[in-house]
């Protein structure tokens, strides 16, 4: 069973906005994605009641960060204190880093193809890379020692995980999921719900 988590994905990035694959690259929020951070904030604002009572955690990355600051400048709290944890980055795509599915093709044809076959298992080429599996291997022991109320700030393939985990979804239906970067995701107990 789990505390009650606010989990927001960070902002949209230029590469978001490409279809272009991050993963671990350090990129940085676009003005739609400082639009979406500081919304996500004040609809914080409006859910949480005492928010000195809640832990704040998120991925180090730039574009969490930044998101992580603006909820909490709409919160009216001290941007910068807040914690990060290292297992809530990204998964790592290794060689694919920084292409769109497009130009992965161009590259190697049926590259994607492959992937598709079985997403959650699929581990791309190169050093370090991780499919949606090993990812939910790094990310379940931080959510097991949340111990109260917390507000974190992730990634889109790290929120596909707590479908597996929490909700036991399919793995098909969980690696394919649509992860918003304009909303709130709730998680408590044995439950997850958009806000």
């Amino acid at each position: 069973m789990y505390p009650l988590v606010y989990i927001v994905r960070h902002g949209q990035t230029a590469w978001n906005a490409e279809f272009r694959l991050q993963g671990q690259a350090d990129t940085d929020l676009n003005a739609l994605g400082r639009e979406q951070a500081s919304a996500n904030g004040h609809r914080l604002a409006e859910l949480v009641g005492a928010p000195q009572e809640f832990d704040f955690v998120a991925s180090p990355m730039r574009r969490t960060r930044e998101t992580m600051e603006r909820i909490r400048a709409a919160m009216r709290l001290d941007p910068l204190a807040y914690r990060t944890d290292i297992r809530l980055i990204e998964v790592n795509f290794g060689d694919w880093q920084s292409f769109t599915f497009a130009e992965l093709e161009r590259q190697s044809p049926g590259a994607s193809r492959s992937r598709a076959l079985d997403k959650w298992n699929f581990q791309p080429p190169g050093e370090g890379a991780e499919s949606y599996q090993m990812l939910l291997e790094r990310v379940k022991p931080c959510f097991g020692e949340l111990r109260g109320q917390t507000i974190c700030v992730t990634h889109g393939g790290v929120m596909r995980t707590l479908f597996r985990f929490v909700l036991d979804m399919p793995e098909d239906e969980a690696a394919n999921l649509e992860i918003p970067q304009d909303r709130v995701l709730k998680l408590e107990g044995r439950s997850l719900e958009w806000l």
